[in-house]
């Protein structure tokens, strides 16, 4: 049957990079099985059980030749995944068929593996993040003086500056780092806990030696670069620890969402849009549209990571005392996509930041245009302060501004500033309203918090300089 017959995952077809996809591939998964096994076996011989050279050799020789065909034909017989390959695995490393999996749990194999390859994951989205945080920088940097609009409740508010709008997205993806950084710290090797968590098995084999116990899970540990072990634990790790992982990556996304529908609305302005290919189309019926597709495949696909996150919370609160399968199928399907899709979502993000198209004229045209009512506030100090009531005054600028309003509503041009102009209780010349109306004195410290912020920024760019240079792979 051709791949075009079957379903095939978006995620792996249209979306992840195939440095994602290999990291949660098969090969990867079934190999570290193998590492785990040999490393038993070596860690065991150290500690004075009797395996062979020949044994651990024989285990090496085929640590790579998975027969995949074989492994699916034993599952099918026996319905269980890491006998199929403890099986397969002793008919090609024949001598060491006796001590594979010696006294370890499925669980060995199965969670060390999945702690191997989050901390694998996590590493990979550390890059993205990190390159992302220094594109962002750039940015900002580089936009901090461009006075624009700001909006609340998406209506026309005090101007800030592109640069200063930026560092709102580049604060959340800091904080999102640190975040991601305290998953990682957390991330401890499984070890040898046997069917219910009390390494039984594990103490028999060295006759009650309960120090040799603890040593074989530090040198197996270490082999694997961790230099902690979980001290505490049912059959598998807790799943908890799934949940604080899918935390870190949910909280990237959320971050990620939140710049996109920023970007979504700023492309409706016209003041920020995102790069558009030269035979790209934005929409088979309407030639002239350019839509923000990057950012809102960001919207949809961090709509999934978030969703995610509740299959991590439910398994985790369900598991039955020292374990239950029902958290099987789930993750399996749980934490590879979160990944995957997060992978794909930091991707769009820093292709769109490397190549966002600031439209200088836009903006300054929009800030023109509400100038006069953002300037109301200036103006009513100013007559003030020359003796006016304001109150009165108020009330005026009230019906002034909501006259002027309607005219705009009406398809007409505001005439705000001329009503001021003309009425003597402000007291308001043509010089006075020019030195009011300078765009600059409306940001207040944007541009000195961009400088300020980005201080900050650059050391953590610093202490994180060997994330940098992350690999983008878009594929549509």
């Amino acid at each position: 049957m051709s791949n075009t017959a079957i379903y095939e995952n978006p995620l792996l077809t249209r979306y992840a990079s195939s440095q994602m996809q290999h990291l949660f591939s098969s090969d990867v998964k079934f190999q570290t099985w193998r590492s785990l096994w040999i490393s038993l076996a070596k860690s065991q011989k150290e500690l004075g059980l009797k395996i062979t050279n020949e044994q651990i050799e024989a285990m090496e020789k085929h640590a790579l030749d998975i027969d995949y065909e074989r492994v699916r034909t034993i599952e099918k017989e026996t319905r269980h995944d890491v006998m199929a390959h403890i099986k397969a695995f002793g008919e090609k490393a024949i001598e060491a068929a006796p001590i594979i999996h010696l006294g370890a749990t499925s669980c060995f194999v199965t969670d060390n593996t999945d702690i191997i390859l989050l901390r694998e994951g996590l590493l990979h989205i550390k890059g993205l993040l990190v390159t992302l945080i220094n594109e962002l920088s750039v940015f900002a940097k580089k936009h901090k003086n461009i006075a624009c609009l700001g909006f609340t409740h998406f209506q026309s508010a005090q101007p800030t500056t592109v640069g200063k709008r930026a560092c709102l997205w580049l604060s959340d993806l800091i904080s999102d780092l640190e975040q991601l950084d305290f998953a990682l710290s957390k991330l401890k090797f499984f070890g040898c806990k046997g069917a219910t968590g009390t390494a039984a098995s594990i103490l028999s084999l060295f006759n009650e030696d309960h120090k040799k116990v603890l040593e074989l899970e530090k040198k197996i540990a270490k082999r694997f670069g961790f230099s902690e072990v979980y001290p505490i634990a049912g059959q598998t790790y807790s799943r908890k620890i799934d949940f604080s992982v899918l935390s870190a990556l949910s909280a990237i996304a959320t971050s990620s969402m939140k710049f996109s529908f920023d970007m979504r609305l700023l492309s409706h302005l016209k003041e920020l849009e995102e790069p558009f290919g030269s035979a790209q189309v934005g929409s088979s019926a309407m030639p002239y549209k350019r839509n923000p597709m990057r950012s809102e495949r960001i919207t949809s696909l961090s709509r999934y990571v978030n969703i995610n996150l509740l299959n991590a919370a439910f398994t985790a609160s369900e598991q039955f005392l020292e374990r239950s399968l029902d958290d099987s199928a789930n993750r399996r399907i749980t934490l590879p996509q979160s990944f995957l899709a997060l992978d794909a979502i930091l991707s769009l993000y820093i292709d769109i930041i490397k190549g966002i198209q600031v439209n200088k004229g836009v903006i300054k045209k929009n800030i023109k245009n509400e100038l006069p009512f953002l300037a109301t506030e200036n103006i009513l100090m100013h007559a003030v302060s020359n003796g006016g009531n304001r109150q009165e005054l108020h009330e005026k600028i009230k019906q002034y501004a909501f006259g002027a309003s309607e005219k705009i509503k009406k398809g007409g041009k505001s005439d705000l500033l001329e009503k001021l102009l003309a009425d003597n209780d402000f007291s308001l010349t043509k010089d006075d309203l020019d030195k009011i109306l300078v765009v600059e004195k409306f940001v207040g410290r944007a541009s000195e918090q961009v400088d300020e912020f980005l201080v900050e920024v650059g050391e953590v760019i610093k202490n994180n300089k060997k994330f940098l240079g992350a690999r983008v792979e878009i594929k549509v």
